[in-house]
């Protein structure tokens, strides 16, 4: 293993010095950093979750680079408000139009995503953010705890219904954005919503965001024979508005190194436009790098057994069907 290598690896490990800024800007400052995103005129990105933090960070950057960017709000007025954060910061010539969904919803998905096939040519990234963490167990309109529903059943009707314009861009990547905090809990064996265990905020969102790792990788190995190149990654710590919300204490404990959402959201930009991501496929992604899913000291490896019943549950929920 190189120097840098180590440096790099001893910065994951950390997790405190590699998940805030100065993991990043010490990693930049390594010689194998990899280039800078290219230009992407021409080209479609959908950002879900776009109206702020990572999201909006995202849709940026994506159209600072020229892409034409489609920021998905939960509803009309969080989209336009979406699209005119997003023309501020990059920029009045920018192509930024909002789309509405409340993609907890499936119906309200199975309605976006048919009008996306019918006025969209192509789409080269899309970007699944959104994310939610409730004080308390909610469930969605069709009856799924939310961050399940959001996190892990969302992005995976986005990819199956708006596979045919990815596949006619393709090569084209999907990024699910999840949590560094998927390393901390084990998918649920027979239980995959977690209805059966008492109801943590933080515990819930680590466990759909482990789910969504695992589907990610799932949709990967489906999708590649088809150009589409399915990866997720993990912002480190950034200063979002959920964070800020959902988590002060831990805001206030981190704020001295906390990233910046941009400097969270510089992984997806990157990956959209990367060599690296069209190479490979179903990789777990962290400041421009593949990361193992799992570490000896977090909550260990899930079984295949567990793997499967999850791609089977997700799957059933979403064509309407309870496993």
């Amino acid at each position: 293993m190189s120097v840098t290598s180590l440096i790099d690896t001893a910065l994951d490990r950390s997790v405190v010095l590699g998940y805030g800024w100065p993991g990043l800007l010490l990693r930049k400052a390594l010689p194998d950093w990899p280039d800078e995103p290219e230009r992407m005129d021409g080209k479609v990105v959908l950002v879900t979750g776009a109206g702020s933090g990572v999201g909006l960070a995202a849709a940026v950057g994506f159209a600072r680079l020229g892409a034409s960017v489609r920021v998905l709000g939960r509803n009309e007025q969080r989209a336009e408000e979406a699209a005119a954060l997003t023309r501020e910061q990059a920029g009045d010539d920018v192509d930024v139009r909002p789309v509405a969904c409340d993609v907890s919803s499936l119906a309200a998905l199975r309605d976006f995503t048919a009008r996306f096939l019918e006025t969209e040519d192509r789409l080269d990234v899309l970007v699944n953010n959104a994310g939610v963490m409730p004080d308390e167990r909610q469930h969605s309109v069709d009856g799924v705890e939310l961050t399940f529903a959001t996190h892990v059943l969302a992005p995976y009707v986005l990819i199956e219904e708006l596979t045919p314009l990815l596949v006619r861009s393709a090569p084209s990547v999907v990024i699910n954005v999840t949590s560094g905090g998927q390393y901390s809990q084990q998918l649920s064996a027979g239980d995959p919503e977690s209805e059966e265990t008492s109801y943590s905020p933080k515990k819930f969102y680590a466990r759909s965001k482990r789910a969504q790792v695992v589907v990610t990788e799932k949709w990967a190995e489906r999708l590649h024979d088809q150009g589409v190149h399915v990866h997720s990654m993990h912002p480190g710590w950034a200063d979002t508005k959920g964070v800020q919300q959902w988590m002060p204490v831990f805001r206030a404990v981190t704020r001295p190194i906390i990233r910046t959402p941009a400097q969270g959201a510089d992984t997806i930009v990157w990956l959209g436009t990367a060599p690296e991501a069209t190479e490979t496929d179903g990789l777990f992604w962290h400041d421009r790098r593949p990361r193992p899913t799992t570490y000896p000291i977090g909550a260990g490896v899930d079984s295949e057994e567990v793997r499967g019943e999850l791609w089977e549950y997700v799957s059933s929920l979403a064509h309407g069907e309870r496993a």
